[in-house]
């Protein structure tokens, strides 16, 4: 679209400050891009074929592993639609494309679809197709949308509209898969099993001496029988997967979908208490496989993962729920059991805690491993809670983010108080979910860490050029199954600092969830999104009354124009905006005549009305706007400041 309809279809002001000395948050953001975009294209030369597949000549020997290989690119697309390189989008589709083609040459996939696993893995795998939605929808709408009808209509087998559940925990594109392995019982490690234990543990009785694995009914027929048939609540995070249809089309029957299915795990935990149970048979019982427990079902309250996986399927569902009714009493879905965890902290050491995720936690502590903080359980058996571990902070911070309300605010500076370790400490460490540094960016939102923006840009650094000297150690070999893990440690695009900084927003849910965004950008002269060259953003409030964000073109001879967003998807209207302004123009002279200062500075404001703002940034420029926001206000769309599309309004 030429530049000028864009001028004429959107608000626009213009940058009259004068940029002098850039900030330092400023230079070390456009730095991590440029660091990023000789990485990635470092990691497809060394790791990847001339199709887009990952070097791998091994086979994959049981119904894991489909997560690992999509896993790799998740956040290239994301990276692309914060203003990474032109072509890293076509390079993103090109691995999807050839990795689908690999699992599909190693029996993994049926129509490029997993064919039946659990959903807190295909949550993961399914990351990198929902950024490719956002950044390409008219490219991915229909394979999307041909996802998502395998569980929208029912004759693909994976949904039961009468009991309102998924029929078994492993679904997908292949209705003949049926239970949780192929073989005689569940491919259980002994590494794992001193992890995480084992499922079903009420069924061996107490002192029973430890059968082989092999020949464990616990990983056997027995697991079969109760665990491999039915619902369980990590499948609610197969509504990310219909949320992203019923953005990419309005159409209601995704939104119909979400909110029946949905609706029905409400009301199950209404019943429990307000708990989410985690199991439900197949004639919609919860309990009803499991002798009358609420827990013990696959990926549940009890094995492997608790909280870690209950959790996050339950916020992911939430917010979907949300967002198709325009109802927010949906997030009470996860609100309560978040709560119940809280209400059995405690306090120690992480040294002297029963973690099974000791891995995470020792790296992410560091020098605090052994300082006393609050632990919450994570699981729960016939015993009762146990499994404690650190707050995971992406739920408390995913309601936060979608409410701005003061409850939610409120359960944050509750864990912020009980807390041992200062959550103004930024560390440098690697998580498969490319998170976990929400607690110094509360923080700073909160406005007590000033120094968090450059902190988290060197930490970025560090973690990419650490995973560029892992890759030089594996350059050019091909991975065993056994080190499949290897590609995830290695790729070397980290967007959470990123994210957090120029959006206002929380690293995606790892498993399954949509992106969360105050704020995106357009390159209003490249007609895509992204931040421009040059330019760095700096969101320092998320406050919807006035969110405030920092422009910088640090271009020292062009100007950039770009076209900020309100919300991940123009859900938001921005009522108004107040932004800095230099009114006297005289003051470059003065830099000849008396030397360096900085010049005046005012305030000016301007209504909007929309989703969209243009701001003008001429070269070495920067502003400073205040945004007041009204959330929700439209439904969720990828539609962009460049499509000529009329806005949906909201459910209300």
């Amino acid at each position: 679209m030429p530049e000028l309809e864009i001028f004429l279809m959107h608000p626009v002001i213009t940058a009259s400050v004068p940029l002098l000395e850039p900030p330092g948050w400023a230079t070390a953001q456009r730095e991590l891009f440029d660091l990023l975009d000789q990485a990635w294209r470092r990691f497809a030369r060394d790791f990847t074929g001339p199709d887009g597949r990952l070097r791998y000549s091994d086979g994959l020997t049981s119904r894991d592993g489909v997560d690992d290989f999509y896993e790799v690119f998740f956040n290239w697309p994301q990276l692309y639609l914060l203003g990474g390189a032109d072509d890293l989008l076509e390079q993103a589709e090109k691995h999807w494309a050839g990795v689908t083609r690999q699992l599909t040459e190693l029996g993994m996939l049926k129509d490029e679809y997993e064919r039946g696993y659990d959903w807190f893995h295909q949550g993961e795998s399914l990351l990198l197709l929902y950024f490719l939605c956002m950044a390409a929808p008219e490219r991915w709408q229909r394979r999307a949308l041909r996802f998502a009808e395998l569980y929208v209509d029912p004759r693909h087998g994976n949904y039961d509209p009468e009991h309102r559940v998924i029929r078994r925990p492993h679904n997908g594109s292949d209705p003949e898969r049926e239970g949780l392995f192929d073989g005689d019982a569940y491919p259980w490690l002994p590494k794992e099993a001193r992890m995480y234990g084992f499922p079903l543990g009420w069924i061996l009785p107490p002192g029973a001496e430890e059968p082989p694995l092999d020949a464990d009914p616990r990983l056997g027929a027995e697991m079969t029988r109760r665990m491999g048939t039915g619902d369980t609540a990590v499948n609610l995070a197969a509504t990310g997967l219909v949320l992203n249809a019923w953005i990419l089309t309005g159409d209601s029957r995704y939104a119909d979908w979400i909110a029946q299915y949905v609706g029905a795990w409400r009301e199950r935990a209404a019943a429990n208490g307000g708990v989410l149970p985690d199991n439900v048979a197949p004639d919609g019982t919860v309990g009803g496989l499991l002798e009358g427990r609420w827990y013990g079902g696959h990926y549940g309250w009890s094995w492997p993962h608790g909280w870690y996986s209950v959790g996050h399927a339950a916020i992911v569902a939430a917010l979907a729920g949300a967002a198709v009714t325009d109802d927010d009493s949906y997030l009470d879905l996860v609100r309560p059991a978040l709560d119940e965890i809280i209400s059995h902290g405690k306090v120690m050491a992480f040294t002297d805690a029963d973690s099974s995720i000791r891995s995470k936690w020792t790296p992410q502590l560091a020098q605090d491993v052994d300082t006393p903080t609050f632990h919450v359980p994570f699981r729960y058996g016939d015993e009762g809670w146990f499994d404690h571990s650190p707050m995971l902070m992406a739920v408390p911070t995913a309601l936060w983010h979608h409410t701005a309300g003061s409850a939610d605010r409120e359960r944050i500076e509750h864990l912020r108080a009980a807390a041992g370790h200062d959550w103004r400490t930024v560390r440098s460490f690697r998580s498969k979910e490319e998170a976990g540094h929400e607690e110094p960016w509360l923080a700073f939102l909160a406005g007590d860490n000033p120094d968090y923006p450059e902190k988290i840009l060197a930490a970025a650094q560090a973690q990419v050029r650490h995973r560029l000297t892992r890759m030089e150690l594996y350059r050019g070999t091909d991975v065993p199954e056994a080190d499949i893990h290897l590609w995830q440690q290695s790729n070397p695009v980290v967007t959470e600092a990123l994210v957090q900084l120029t959006w206002g927003g929380p690293q995606v849910v790892y498993n399954g969830g949509l992106q969360q965004a105050r704020l995106r950008y357009y390159d209003a002269a490249a007609g895509r999104a992204g931040l421009p060259p040059s330019v760095a953003a700096l969101v320092s409030s998320i406050d919807p009354e006035g969110t405030v964000v920092e422009l910088v073109n640090l271009d020292p001879h062009q100007a950039r124009p770009l076209i900020i967003q309100a919300g991940a998807f123009a859900e938001h209207t921005i009522h108004a905006v107040e932004y800095t302004t230099c009114p006297d123009p005289s003051w470059i002279g003065d830099l000849y005549d008396y030397g360096h200062r900085e010049p005046a500075v005012e305030s000016a404001t301007a209504e909007v009305g929309g989703p969209w703002l243009r701001v003008e940034l001429p070269r070495s420029s920067r502003i400073r706007l205040s945004l007041r926001l009204e959330l929700r206000t439209q439904a969720p769309s990828y539609r962009s400041p460049f499509d000529q599309r009329p806005a949906e309004p909201s459910a209300s």
